[in-house]
């Protein structure tokens, strides 16, 4: 081992976009997404254990910490696929809103995963981190990564993107639990007519050009079609952030965050005051593309 406890970064994401082209015979949806990671982050530690056991602590009370979190299941795959014969003990700070459509328990589970490559410096490529990452979570071999992505399959085949200008960007949360599961099966039962794709080969088009105005226009998630009117906050959130010089604002994944980019950080600033005034039971996060 070439270090005994390294700490990592986790930083959340927000998709730029989201779409879904179909469903495997598995049950898993097919998907054409722009990810983008954030400088909103939480603080994952890992430090090598003597034994086998991986364990694991919280600044959350609450949040599970044995085998049913992403954190434990990372360690362990690890340990399989490279023949580790020691365990982990794994801290972790969250600062990311959690069940939210940021990714916090994908970007955390990847983290735990680089960190396991330091402290026993394996000589593990990309590639072959997101491999085993994928039968975990279709978000975490993108977290292993970061920056502007196109993701597509189950999140397997991932491409890189020239990274847009860094921009100001806003995430509230409203006080509402929604789960993805609930959210997929409600997408599914939608006719093709209801469903409003984005145009992703447009968007990839913009991201060349480093458009953000126009990226940020015409810019759409296919599943707000059934989250949103489960939760009317979601489009009440928009039309507010709008209202104070968004200019663009959607929901981030299953949601039910919602995502502003602004021009400039005081006009951020001024809106995330505004909003956690006339909201203070929501969660309010200023941050930026990075």
């Amino acid at each position: 081992m070439s270090n005994n406890s390294i700490t990592i970064k986790a930083p959340a994401k927000i998709n730029l976009s989201l779409d879904i082209t179909g469903r495997r015979e598995d049950g898993y949806h097919l998907v054409r997404m722009l990810m983008q990671s954030l400088s909103c982050y939480d603080e994952v530690t890992v430090e090598a254990r003597e034994d086998m056991e991986n364990t694991m602590e919280c600044n959350i009370p609450g949040l599970p910490a044995d085998g049913r979190n992403l954190c434990i299941k990372a360690a362990k795959a690890m340990q399989e696929s490279f023949g580790i014969q020691h365990g982990f003990h794994i801290r972790l700070k969250k600062q990311i809103p959690m069940a939210a459509g940021l990714a916090g328990g994908s970007t955390d589970a990847a983290a735990v995963m680089r960190a396991i490559c330091e402290i026993d410096s394996l000589d593990a490529t990309t590639e072959k981190l997101q491999q085993i990452a994928l039968p975990l979570g279709a978000d975490i071999p993108y977290c292993i990564v970061g920056g502007l992505m196109l993701s597509e399959g189950i999140g397997e085949i991932l491409t890189e993107l020239s990274p847009l200008p860094t921009k100001s960007v806003l995430l509230v949360k409203p006080n509402v639990d929604v789960s993805t599961g609930t959210v997929y099966k409600a997408y599914d039962a939608l006719s093709e007519e209801e469903i409003h794709h984005p145009d992703t080969d447009q968007l990839l088009d913009y991201v060349t050009k480093g458009d953000w105005d126009a990226l940020l226009r015409e810019t759409s998630n296919v599943l707000e079609d059934v989250t949103a009117p489960m939760e009317k906050s979601i489009p009440e959130i928009e039309k507010e952030l709008r209202e104070r010089g968004a200019k663009g604002t959607m929901m981030s994944g299953s949601g039910p965050t919602v995502f502003a980019v602004f021009d400039t950080e005081d006009r951020m600033s001024k809106a995330a005051e505004e909003m956690q005034r006339m909201h203070p039971e929501y969660e309010v996060r200023m941050t930026q593309t990075v």
